[in-house]
């Protein structure tokens, strides 16, 4: 079983010619409302790559949260733990450009509310995976992991939006998820230097004894174990809107591993998986299934272990 402990939102989303610069009103043709956060895209990527998936967080009593939970609701996601209060539902506005590129504001909302103690004791087993962001209150992220290591369940952070991580939390963690610039964030913040990202990767590994993966959007991923790491490339595709491409990794990689994957096909999976959402508009719209993932495995060689 996945658990993901996160962020609901609304994604209101905008295509331009060019993202804006400081100061710059550009203009859209229209826009588009779906489901989004971190949290809630990665539980219903774990669901549609063929996981059992609960989704703990917090939403508003608005009109927007309906929204926010639909595609989960329809996917099958266990949304029991979702709490509603006077908070408004989270929001996210989002430009994304001709080549795909995007940029970002989040209203956080109600998911500055949301408690670890929403999480129940007995999900909390070696046989659950606890999926996490960094879109909710961090202490109550901190609390979880310590909680949920202490029980036995796996656990895996996704560093994004990249924000300081207690060196007690990192070494808790089974994965740690990152891409570039939070690689780089990451291993700033635990006192390693400022290294570029495939090092900073490197470094958090060794550091804390956990396997730290770091996504490199069209060059692939690396992932590092203490003793050993691995490389993985990307599918060669034109993409159309990366939104969600982590978070398709993310979820795609936690539902390998929790169905018995080792790393290295685990990887794989997600790589594919965060190929094929640059390729339809949105995020949750864009997360691919199961059998779409598998059915286009051979466009990405598995990965290879290199040297340390």
């Amino acid at each position: 079983m996945i658990v993901v402990f996160g962020s609901i939102n609304v994604d209101l989303t905008v295509p331009v010619t060019a993202l804006p610069k400081p100061g710059e009103t550009v203009l859209g043709p229209g826009y588009q409302m779906v489901p989004g956060g971190k949290g809630a895209n990665q539980a219903l990527a774990a669901s549609r790559a063929g996981a059992k998936v609960a989704m703990v967080g917090r939403v508003g009593r608005d009109s927007f949260a309906d929204v926010a939970l639909s595609e989960m609701q329809a996917g099958g996601v266990d949304l029991t733990r979702v709490e509603r209060d006077e908070h408004p539902t989270g929001c996210a506005f989002i430009c994304v450009d001709s080549s795909g590129q995007n940029q970002i504001v989040l209203a956080t909302g109600a998911n500055a509310t949301a408690l670890e103690r929403q999480v129940p004791d007995e999900w909390l087993t070696p046989g659950t995976l606890v999926v996490m962001q960094m879109e909710v209150w961090p202490a109550q992220n901190w609390a979880l992991v310590a909680r949920a290591s202490a029980r036995g369940a796996r656990v895996l952070l996704n560093a994004a939006p990249a924000a300081p991580i207690p060196g007690i939390a990192l070494a808790a963690l089974d994965w740690l998820i990152v891409n570039e610039t939070e690689a780089v964030a990451v291993a700033a913040g635990l006192g390693l230097g400022r290294l570029e990202a495939r090092a900073a990767a490197a470094a958090i590994a060794g550091a804390a004894d956990i396997t730290c993966i770091v996504t490199l959007g069209g060059e692939g991923a690396l992932a590092f174990e203490p003793k050993r790491s691995w490389q993985i490339g990307a599918m060669d595709i034109s993409p159309i809107d990366t939104t969600a491409a982590g978070d398709a990794f993310v979820g795609a990689f936690a539902a390998g591993m929790v169905g018995g994957a080792e790393l290295p096909e685990a990887i794989h999976l997600a790589a594919v998986a965060g190929g094929l959402a640059c390729l339809t508009r949105g995020a949750q719209t864009s997360l691919p299934h199961q059998a779409e993932i598998k059915a286009r495995l051979s466009e990405i060689a598995p990965p290879r272990q290199l040297d340390y």
